[in-house]
């Protein structure tokens, strides 16, 4: 690892108020590029045409992501895609739904089957009693078994997950679990309406040792309303106590124009933009201190971490399941509003569940909308992944793999990143771009220097599109 790369204290006490201001601004998170904003209509002939071509990849891993939305009641916070419903009759077809849509894709994959990785997302997936979602689970298993060390994980919440829960899913091979926190502090809990104990969390992290998860993660929000220095410093010490092996320190996206349950959070009630910074740079100082690495650039792991690991290679990955070292180059989307990623085509399922079920009674895959990548989408999202997961692009290696010349094809793009080299952002030099300790806290604005949607389409935008920088 370059010296460049040593995890430092010393950029947080260079950032100034009017630092802040001059890179606060919407951006993408670039958790895909193009990003979802661009999708269009897509048919689910075309869908069927790209599963066909990924067959004949029949020895490649896939990697799979599967949407589980229910929740017995939401969370302020919240911006995934979700439905609340206490009734639990109401959600039980759900789990039908989802064997009918895995069954479709395994009569269009006869040959590609084995999973590398599987994520399962919400929502959240541990409203299901452990009987329904063992069913499903082992539906999806015997038609896509899971490869020797592949990834399976689940995201949870403690408030409802049970120590069966957590047994089913280590029957079933998991061996990683993220466990939402956001806050410990109840003040905050009560306002956000999340309210678990840190009792909660631990029993369940126990649990899951004693069964031999290997991954432990844990998700924390700065930027809530009633956060201060002093009450996300405990939290953040009560996190390290747990001894997790993976933390995502996500910044607290306001979207209310996007979430119109946020409106029942005022910008009056959420801490300024110099308060939310102090509260992620006290954060990361902890983090640090207690021998995490920083990965990207709202995530740290345990030094003996494989995602700590792959940055000091240079060879981290980032998909619609976050930072990964797994080596499956598709990724399929199941479940309502799921992304995939198939053969260069991004394809996300129906968002309305009645819209989900009418395609799946037609024999239809539900697919909604999507976008075909092209040879200048593929070599930007290249691009900016390297600096989103590395901090760092070898130019001859973009030269060589995409056959352009770096200098001329990004001519636009060095000259927007100018002003970020003169802040002490990044370094650009004829071999290789390399962000700083500094520019790491910032590498969203630096990214978004080599999107072409954002600076033709959305930079100039009236209404917002994406949540704040900052």
């Amino acid at each position: 690892m370059s010296e460049s790369r040593q995890p430092s204290h010393a950029p947080l006490r260079g950032v100034d108020a009017s630092l802040l201001a001059r890179y606060d601004q919407p951006g993408p998170r670039y958790t895909s590029y193009p990003t979802a904003v661009e999708f269009a209509p897509l048919t689910a002939e075309q869908y069927d045409e790209l599963l066909r071509t990924a067959d004949e990849s029949h020895e490649a891993p896939l990697s799979v992501y599967m949407h589980l939305p229910f929740c017995h009641e939401r969370c302020l916070f919240c911006a995934c895609h979700v439905i609340i419903s206490p009734d639990y009759s109401r959600a039980a077809p759900y789990i039908d739904r989802v064997c009918q849509e895995i069954d479709m894709l395994a009569e269009r994959l006869p040959r590609r089957r084995s999973v590398a990785q599987l994520h399962l997302g919400g929502g959240t997936p541990t409203y299901y009693r452990p009987a329904d979602l063992s069913r499903m689970l082992a539906h999806f298993l015997e038609r896509f078994p899971a490869r020797p060390g592949a990834e399976l994980a689940v995201e949870i919440d403690p408030r409802v997950t049970t120590t069966d829960h957590i047994d089913m899913l280590a029957e079933h091979g998991f061996n990683r679990l993220s466990m939402g926190i956001q806050d410990f502090t109840p003040e905050v809990q009560e306002r956000i309406h999340r309210t678990q104990t840190l009792d909660q969390t631990r029993v369940l992290m126990d649990r899951a040792r004693e069964l031999g998860f290997h991954g432990l993660n844990a998700d924390l929000i700065y930027g809530l309303p009633l956060q201060t220095p002093e009450t996300f410093r405990k939290t953040v010490d009560q996190v390290i106590a747990l001894e997790v092996d993976r933390v995502a320190l996500y910044s607290f996206a306001f979207v209310p124009w996007m979430r119109g349950h946020q409106r029942k959070l005022t910008e009056e009630s959420l801490p300024d933009r110099d308060t939310k910074f102090a509260l992620f740079a006290l954060a990361r100082e902890q983090f640090l201190e207690a021998g995490y690495v920083p990965i990207g650039m709202d995530h740290f792991a345990r030094a003996e971490d494989e995602l700590a690991l792959a940055r000091g290679r240079h060879e981290l990955r980032r998909n619609f399941q976050g930072y990964s070292v797994v080596p499956a180059p598709d990724v399929i989307g199941i479940g309502i509003s799921a992304i995939g990623d198939i053969g260069g085509t991004y394809v996300q399922n129906e968002k309305k569940l009645s819209s989900y079920e009418e395609a799946l009674d037609a024999g239809r895959l539900p697919v909604e909308r999507g976008l075909e990548r092209g040879h200048d989408d593929d070599v930007r999202r290249h691009v900016i992944h390297e600096l989103m997961c590395n901090f760092r692009v070898d130019i001859g290696a973009v030269e060589g793999r995409f056959g352009i010349e770096f200098g001329e094809y990004f001519a636009e793009d060095l000259r927007c990143l100018e002003r970020h080299v003169e802040e002490k952002m990044v370094r650009v030099d004829p071999d290789h771009i390399e962000v700083t300790p500094l520019g790491e806290l910032f590498v969203r604005n630096l990214a978004m220097c080599f999107d072409r949607y954002w600076r033709e389409q959305h930079q100039q935008q009236d209404a917002p599109v994406f949540s704040r920088t900052v």
